[in-house]
């Protein structure tokens, strides 16, 4: 895989992770930018629903089960608890499709560059005072530190993009 440019959003859950990317992500595409993401999640999950096919294939055994069609294509593969799964590990899944940048939401303890989204009325602390990774912080409100990075709108998803295009990939 190339070396593709990766940026994490690192916060604390119920922070807005997910929503902040989902509306970067078109801002990100409408500005020519194949961008992919990779989520850490820190429980079990399923993204093939019970009743379906490709369920009932992996609960029978399979092991990895793909689904295809014409548009799309998923890989379901199981394996044993390991620890904690490492980015870079995963990193090598996504080295057959051309990208751009790629996203990381989560894995915010990763040596990667990261933006860190802060809602200072959740009570959770800052993470870029101990972490040199981080560029910038997106926030709702005033911080209660100084802040000597980039501060970004958290609610103003065009500025992020903004910083991501004209600061970051440059």
């Amino acid at each position: 895989m190339r070396d593709v440019p990766l940026l994490g959003f690192a916060a604390f859950s119920g922070t807005g992770k997910t929503t902040l990317l989902t509306r970067l992500l078109p801002l990100l595409r409408e500005q020519g930018l194949r961008v992919g993401v990779i989520k850490h999640a820190h429980h079990r999950f399923d993204i093939d629903q019970p009743g379906k096919d490709s369920h009932r294939l992996r609960q029978a055994g399979a092991n990895p089960v793909m689904v295809v069609s014409r548009r799309r294509r998923a890989v379901i593969h199981e394996y044993p608890d390991r620890g904690e799964v490492n980015l870079f590990d995963q990193l090598s899944y996504l080295g057959e499709v051309e990208l751009d940048l790629i996203l990381v939401e989560g894995f915010k303890h990763a040596p990667i560059a990261k933006i860190e989204l802060h809602r200072p009325r959740l009570g959770h602390p800052l993470l870029f005072p101990d972490d040199p990774h981080v560029i910038a912080v997106a926030t709702d409100a005033p911080l209660a530190v100084p802040c000597p990075l980039p501060r970004l709108d958290l609610n103003r998803p065009e500025r992020i993009a903004e910083f991501i295009l004209h600061d970051f990939l440059r």
